[in-house]
């Protein structure tokens, strides 16, 4: 028994074939996966800030992501709210690096 392979594991899992994802590709734009990424950049941004997993290195480079492509996502047609959430995010992010960059000074200094 204990030489038996388990076949059932693929067993009533269907994986989409070449075409069906060929379809989804065809479904989903490139603003999706941008408003998507940048949804998550601002995420870790504001993770990476906070005193728990502070890397203000990796929270400016947030900023700096989600600042680069507001223009090209306004450019590119996306919805301008979505935008502007999206760059009230990364000032809301600039406001908590600010402070998180003075933090980390009044602690060298005291």
């Amino acid at each position: 028994m204990a030489d038996e392979v388990d076949d059932t594991q693929d067993e009533g899992t269907d994986l989409p074939g070449e075409e069906e994802l060929r379809e989804a590709l065809d479904r989903v734009g490139v603003s999706d996966v941008l408003l998507n990424a940048l949804s998550a950049t601002a995420s870790l941004g504001f993770r990476r800030v906070s005193a728990e997993a502070r890397d203000l290195p990796q929270a400016r480079l947030a900023i700096e992501a989600l600042r680069a492509l507001e223009p090209v996502l306004r450019e590119g047609g996306v919805d301008d709210a979505l935008v502007r959430d999206l760059e009230q995010a990364r000032m809301n992010l600039q406001l908590a690096y600010a402070k998180a960059v003075e933090e980390g000074r009044s602690d060298t200094a005291g």
